[in-house]
């Protein structure tokens, strides 16, 4: 190299150290007419909870209640998404179900055994989202009668070879999450996570 360039100043890390992980804004108060965007987890700014599918079924459990969420997103060794599992799926009854037809008990399943399988999972695009409102997002989840909903959006892939075209792939965006919803609009639920409950308490503080 013809330029000299100086040696950096080293430190040791020393014990106690922390750990900078990537975050989003603290979410503001909204209201039903606000930006729908307003309210999504935004997925370039914030990393996912994610889980691979042959983890146990408790350990699933336990990063939820760790990463304070009630959706995991199912990923490979290459970061594609096999799936989706939520809280309502391991704590519910469909795991008792799921392990007595497979002749299991409940601490022997996994991730895959009650995941929800990409192909099933249902998406907003994220250009259907640019002029929504708050309002929207909720009625939306409130038909589908969910606690979540992905957002999806596309990366550009380049042209395979001198003569191919540029591809694209879904991606997973952001999600939308009905207790983080009800957090920013300023209301205290009090259920255990059931989806019709939840909407009716939304309903009678908003009404």
């Amino acid at each position: 190299m013809d330029r000299q360039y100086q040696a950096l100043p080293i430190l040791e890390l020393g014990e106690g150290a922390g750990l900078r992980r990537p975050t989003q804004p603290q979410a503001g108060r909204v209201t039903l007419e606000s930006p729908a965007l307003a309210v999504m987890t935004d997925l370039s700014r914030v990393s996912p909870a994610t889980i691979r599918a042959h983890a146990p079924l408790e350990g699933a459990n336990q990063f939820m209640i760790q990463r304070g969420v009630r959706l995991l997103l199912v990923t490979d060794e290459r970061d594609r998404v096999l799936g989706v599992i939520t809280a309502t799926d391991i704590l519910g009854e469909r795991a008792m179900q799921v392990a007595t037809e497979r002749g299991l008990r409940r601490g022997e399943l996994t991730v895959a055994d009650l995941m929800t399988p990409a192909a099933l999972v249902e998406t907003l695009p994220l250009a259907e989202l640019q002029g929504a409102r708050v309002g929207h997002v909720l009625e939306t989840l409130r038909r589908a009668g969910r606690q979540h909903a992905l957002v999806t959006d596309y990366d550009e892939l380049p042209p395979q070879g001198p003569l191919g075209r540029p591809g694209r792939r879904v991606i997973v965006r952001g999600i939308f999450s009905l207790s983080q919803i009800a957090r920013q609009l300023g209301l205290a639920l009090q259920t255990g996570g059931e989806v019709a409950r939840t909407f009716a308490e939304i309903e009678s503080a908003l009404g």
